[in-house]
């Protein structure tokens, strides 16, 4: 039987988490409202909470100042071919790192995470002389090829990979499969979780990097979301209602993307702590 006490208690608990959920859904809704509404209306005292009739307005205005689909195509080739080709690189570092032995490979990954400690803006002048040197500027390369290899992603698959018994990959060698072939087809299914994890970090750091897309493109037409709403915010008079729309637009991919991967990335997390 449940007693007055612990009653109180759960209901103190229970209030204290809804007002957490409303703290944290309220900046989304007022985005998402904001995108509806003209600027006047955004800064109205008291303010409006219901949807406005400025969306198609603010959409339309939104294009003709930035191309936005186009923008949107940028963004979305750029961080979904970034995530595939780093995430899958980060897993083939991370498996030799757990289950290869070689000569200096503690020194190796030593240095790995030594790299985590550097600040990404010492590199940024050495890595735009290499952009120029091998006449990448403004293109979509010159974005995707320099963070491929991310020492944070190559730690947490090899963290999570550490967790894999020996004994599947040794028979799997005597049965006669490659390396390859363990790696894809071993490998890869029992660490998928990690494998989403790392995902969805690498998505959201590409998707809403802005300073070296900034450095490194120059056209509009190349311009990708975060680079394209900062040229918003320059303008002389701010229309909010295409800046709340464009913020809107941002954030919708990364939602999809988490949710589509949302059961994998927990377990992916915590596999890490994990020891066979």
């Amino acid at each position: 039987m449940i007693t007055s006490k612990k009653l109180s208690k759960k209901l103190v608990i229970y209030i204290l988490l809804l007002i957490g959920v409303v703290l944290s859904i309220a900046p989304f809704y007022w985005m998402v409202i904001g995108s509806t509404q003209q600027s006047g209306e955004i800064f109205h005292v008291p303010p409006r909470l219901l949807p406005g009739s400025y969306l198609a307005k603010n959409f339309q205005s939104l294009n003709n100042a930035l191309g936005i689909t186009r923008i949107f195509w940028n963004s979305l080739f750029i961080a979904l071919v970034y995530t595939f080709v780093s995430t899958l690189i980060s897993a083939m570092a991370g498996y030799a790192f757990a289950k290869f032995r070689f000569k200096g490979k503690n020194l190796l990954f030593f240095i790995i995470l030594c790299s985590l400690m550097i600040p990404s803006q010492v590199t940024l002048i050495p890595m735009f002389e290499m952009m120029v040197s091998l006449d990448w500027l403004n293109t979509y390369q010159a974005i995707i090829l320099p963070g491929l290899a991310s020492p944070f992603a190559i730690y947490l698959m090899r963290q999570n990979m550490k967790a894999v018994p020996d004994s599947i990959i040794e028979a799997s060698r005597v049965d006669g499969a490659g390396e390859i072939r363990i790696f894809f087809s071993v490998i890869l299914p029992v660490t998928r979780p990690a494998f989403a994890a790392v995902a969805i970090f690498q998505f959201m750091s590409q998707w809403n990097s802005l300073l070296w897309p900034l450095i490194t493109l120059n056209s509009k037409e190349m311009f990708t979301l975060p680079v394209a709403l900062s040229s918003l915010i320059g303008m002389a008079r701010i229309d909010y209602g295409q800046l709340m729309l464009g913020t809107t637009l941002s954030t919708i991919p990364i939602m999809i993307f988490f949710l589509l991967l949302q059961k994998q990335f927990i377990s992916g997390i915590l596999g890490g702590s994990v020891k066979e």
